[in-house]
This record gives C-alpha cells, sequence and structure tokens, in this order.
C-alpha cells in the first residue's frame, strides 16, 4: 500500500499535475489561497489543485495515489467559520469550483443536478431563468457559497425544504481508484426514475458519502420546492432570555402537526444587532463585550427582543389563513410582537418606513435592511446580508466585495443539536451564554426548529484576528463550549476542520472501528482528506 509522504515534499506530484491538468490548473503553496481562514489554523495547503472536469479530477487522484499524496476536496472553499478551504491535515487542495454545470433540470417534476461549482446564487438565476416554477432553499451564508458543499455537510436553510441532505436523490462520486459510482437508481443506466426515487434497490448508499472521506463527490441531484399560490412570512419576539423555554414548547407542536412546515429561526439579540451593523465602538467607548445597557438601547431603538423567530407559511391563501390563525391563537400570550408579512405588507413598510419613525421612534429602516433579506431567503433567493455579521468586530468598514478569510474576520461556528423540547433550548443556551461572556464575547445564537422533532443551537464566536491572542482566546472558548455542551448531552451536527478530534473522542468503538474499515475499502491508500470525520488517518 502506498503511503502518504510525511515529509511534504510534493514536487514530483506537481510536476505529473502541470502535464495531467495543465500548468495554470495547479498553484503552489505561495500562490494559493488555501490557507486563508477565519481562524488560526495549523494544516498547510500544500498546493491547489483547479482541474476543470471530471477527468480530471481523476487524473489529480491517480496522481495522489501514484505518489503518496493527500489531497483535500472543496466545492468553493467558503466553509466560512468551519475551515474555510483549509485542510483538516496538511494536503493538496484539490478544487472543484470549476465544474459548475447544472444539468437535467426536470421543469415539471422540479429536480435538478448541479456540480461542486454551482454555486446559490447560480442556481437563484439559472430557476429564475427558466420561468421560477421551482425554487432552491437558501441558507444565510453567501451567494457564491457552493449548493453541494452544504448538501454534504447537511446544511439546512430556511423553507419546507431546508433540511439539504434529507432533499437528495442521487450521488455521483469519483473513489480514489478513478472509478465513478453513483448512488440510488443512477448506477442503472436505463432508469427513468434515476432522478425521483432516492432509495435506490438494495443498501443505500448515499449517506456514506454525507461529512466523509471516503470519496469525492462530483455531483448530486436534488429536489426543489414548487413555487407556493401564495407565501407569508411570520415574525415574532420575545422580552426575557429565559422565556425562549415556554416559547419553544409553543412552537413543537405548531412544526410537528405541519401548521409552520418552514424551518423556524429563533435569534437572540447579540445575534439581530449583528446583522443590522458593525460593533458599536463608539457607544461601548471600545468596551468588550458589549455591555447590557447598550444592547437593550438598541433593542428599543430598532424594536427587536431577547429572542426573535422567523418562518414562513406556504400554500394557496385560504390554507396560509388558516395557519395564521391556529399561530396566532398559540402565541398570542408568549410572545411580546406577532407580526404576518407578505410582499404586498413588505412593500408598504418600505415605502412608509420615514413616517413609520416619526410616529413610533423606532429606526424600521435599519430593521428593514434584515427583514428584507430574510423574506426573500424563505423564498429561496440569497443574500449577502447574513454574512455580513463575519465583520462584527472589524473597524474596516464592510466592503462590497466581502471575503472574511482575506479580510481577516474571526468566526467559529458552534452547532449543538437537540431534541425539541424548551427545557433543552434553555440549558444549551445557558451554557453557550455563560461560556462565551466569560471569555470576552457576544453570545449571538440562533436556535433553528431544523426539522419536526430537532432543534439545533448555533453559536457564533465572531472577533477580529488582527487583534493580538483573539485567535488563542476564541479557540479555548470554542474547546470549553463544546466540551460542556457534549458533557451535558448535546452533540454537534458538524464540525469544523480544527475539531475532526471529537469524532474519535466521543465516538464509540465498533462504529470508529466500523469507519476505518469503511475508509480502507474506499479509499487504501488514505489519499481523500486525512482526519476529515475520519476514524484512522493511516
Amino acid at each position: 500500500m502506498t503511503k502518504i509522504k510525511q515529509n511534504q515534499d510534493v514536487s514530483d506530484a506537481i510536476v505529473a499535475w502541470q502535464e495531467a491538468i495543465g500548468e495554470p490548473a495547479v498553484l503552489n503553496a505561495s500562490t494559493n489561497t488555501a490557507d486563508f481562514c477565519t481562524f488560526a489554523s495549523e494544516s498547510a495547503a500544500l498546493a491547489r489543485l483547479r482541474p476543470i472536469d471530471i477527468d480530471g479530477v481523476r487524473r489529480c487522484l491517480q496522481i495522489a495515489s501514484e505518489h503518496g499524496v493527500a489531497v483535500y476536496p472543496i466545492s468553493t472553499g467558503r466553509n466560512w467559520g468551519y475551515g474555510s478551504a483549509v485542510p483538516t491535515q496538511a494536503a493538496v487542495v484539490l478544487d472543484l469550483s470549476r465544474l459548475n454545470q447544472i444539468t437535467d433540470y426536470d421543469e415539471t417534476l422540479g429536480t435538478v443536478s448541479v456540480q461542486p461549482g454551482v454555486s446559490q446564487q447560480q442556481l437563484y438565476d439559472f430557476l429564475q431563468q427558466h420561468g421560477g416554477r421551482f425554487w432552491m432553499d437558501a441558507t444565510g451564508s453567501s451567494p457564491a457559497c457552493s449548493v453541494l458543499g452544504n448538501t454534504l455537510e447537511r446544511g439546512f436553510g430556511h423553507s419546507p425544504y431546508s433540511d439539504h441532505a434529507g432533499q437528495l436523490i442521487r450521488m455521483e462520486v469519483l473513489l480514489a481508484d478513478g472509478r465513478l459510482i453513483e448512488t440510488g437508481l443512477g448506477h442503472f443506466h436505463t432508469a427513468k426514475a434515476a432522478d425521483n426515487y432516492a432509495a435506490g434497490l438494495g443498501p443505500g448508499l448515499s449517506q456514506l458519502f454525507l461529512q466523509s472521506n471516503f470519496g469525492v463527490v462530483t455531483g448530486i441531484t436534488i429536489n426543489l420546492m414548487p413555487t407556493p399560490d401564495y407565501f407569508q412570512a411570520v415574525y415574532f419576539s420575545i422580552d426575557q432570555p429565559a422565556e425562549i423555554a415556554p416559547l419553544i414548547d409553543v412552537l413543537q407542536p405548531l412544526r410537528l402537526k405541519g401548521v409552520i412546515r418552514s424551518a423556524l429561526h429563533i435569534g437572540n439579540a447579540h445575534r439581530v444587532l449583528s446583522s443590522i451593523q458593525q460593533y458599536p465602538w463608539a457607544a461601548t467607548g471600545g468596551v468588550t463585550p458589549l455591555p447590557e445597557p447598550v444592547l437593550q438601547a438598541f433593542g428599543r431603538q430598532w424594536d427587536f427582543g431577547a429572542w426573535n423567530g422567523s418562518g414562513a407559511l406556504y400554500g394557496t391563501r385560504r390554507q396560509v389563513a388558516e395557519a395564521r390563525r391556529s399561530i396566532k391563537t398559540a402565541l398570542r400570550s408568549q410572545v411580546k410582537k406577532l407580526r404576518f408579512m407578505d410582499d404586498e405588507t413588505l412593500a408598504l413598510a418600505k415605502r412608509f418606513q420615514k413616517p413609520y419613525r416619526w410616529v413610533t421612534g423606532i429606526n424600521l429602516p435599519e430593521m428593514l435592511k434584515l427583514i428584507e433579506p430574510v423574506h426573500n431567503m424563505m423564498k429561496g433567493k440569497p443574500t449577502d446580508r447574513i454574512i455580513a455579521s463575519t465583520y462584527w468586530r472589524k473597524k474596516m468598514a464592510i466592503p462590497q466585495d466581502m471575503d472574511p478569510d482575506r479580510d481577516r474576520c474571526g468566526l467559529i461556528w458552534c452547532a449543538h443539536v437537540a431534541p425539541t423540547k424548551g427545557h433543552f433550548a434553555k440549558e444549551m443556551t445557558d451554557i453557550s451564554s455563560e461560556v462565551l461572556s466569560r471569555h470576552g464575547f457576544e453570545p449571538g445564537m440562533t436556535l433553528t426548529m431544523i426539522n419536526e422533532r430537532c432543534l439545533d443551537n448555533v453559536v457564533s464566536i465572531c472577533y477580529d484576528r488582527d487583534v493580538p491572542g483573539e485567535d488563542q482566546r476564541a479557540l479555548a472558548c470554542y474547546a470549553e463550549l463544546t466540551q460542556k455542551l457534549i458533557a451535558a448531552g448535546y452533540f454537534p451536527y458538524r464540525l469544523g476542520t480544527h475539531a475532526m478530534h471529537l469524532l474519535q473522542q466521543y465516538g464509540g468503538q465498533e462504529y470508529l472501528a466500523l469507519l476505518g474499515q469503511l475508509k480502507h475499502l474506499f479509499d487504501p491508500h488514505q489519499i481523500i482528506a486525512p482526519g476529515r470525520y475520519s476514524a484512522s488517518d493511516q
């Protein structure tokens, strides 16, 4: 078996790659940007390969096997907060962003196939150009982020199709030895339902390539959401942090019974403020973390509460009206404010925002900067408004062409899951708030009902990487927070490149042993993403 080189000399392999895919498609370590990240990383990107098609990817893998060099596949490399384009361990980055084709769009059944380089914006524009009969599900990340990459990490968005891995029908995967396999019914080349029936025939393989390093996924087919007759967003807020537990318990049956079919996102005051503006240095006199009186003053000015929720209703006007009545009945005594907003209401709010401020004193124009993009995300339109929050503690102005890696924004995501019960939500958020505050960071959090029975708490550790010592402090905060949440029974749903050891540390031995056996079966030379969601590296 070929062994991965430990001395990191990849010069011979680079020559071979240059001959195979062209010299311009091979960037050496001094010219590639894969070492950029939103937190400190010890892993090195030894080079960067940018093949243009599947044959090029196959040749890259074959050469990697021949020379014993590890490669780390990325889609667009914008995995901000989880490692960006940095390998889990020292490796050559296999950049698949040039594989950016959209194919096999079914305008009747609403399915589409995408390659790794297809961005949210590209798919959104494609669907609009084809009549807008179907919506994609958008995440709060950049419009330039990969649809495929988010799906492989089991990401989620906002609509009833928010569970991205749950909308996966089939995959196209290159194994380390160059074999191209298709999951589901895809390997039956005459199967008419290959793009419609995810289970396939016999054992299903798709799950093996989600959050794994068993192969290189070069394409997926996914379901799209039919454009509804009518859409209406719902917004609500509560005054006190402790009210989150009863709020979750009231919302849970609405989600379970299908009254609300979209993902429900509930962000705390810190998360809302960071989505509207950068850190208020003048108001705090430069003090960090953000003092509570300053946060509350902004809450009064812009009309947000301790927790602020959003979701959406879809269907006919009659169906939406019935769901709206149920929500009003359930939430009337639980929330401070409850608002329903469709496209017409939003247009009116934009038109009369100045008179509204004169009458109420509330800064509606600033809130609309957040409400409008969230409103549109629930209709499948991506936005860069949310990713602007990564500049929260930067003292530079937010640039037009945002790049958190390039601009040394500090961001680490910590995302843990629990059953959708109020006391679990409160315990998770209490732990998160205490740890982040003690480490000197604002505890920005969003609770998301990602399906009918599971709740995710996404915590953002935001800072400025240009401030000496902040990287180390943020990583220490993440380590303590993760340890405490796991000790309480709340495990992460995904990991950053710096935290893959948690799988080995907490995983069951039989499970880890089986992962190791599968890795050796699919990738005997251990060349694909060593250390990534892995039980063993050699």
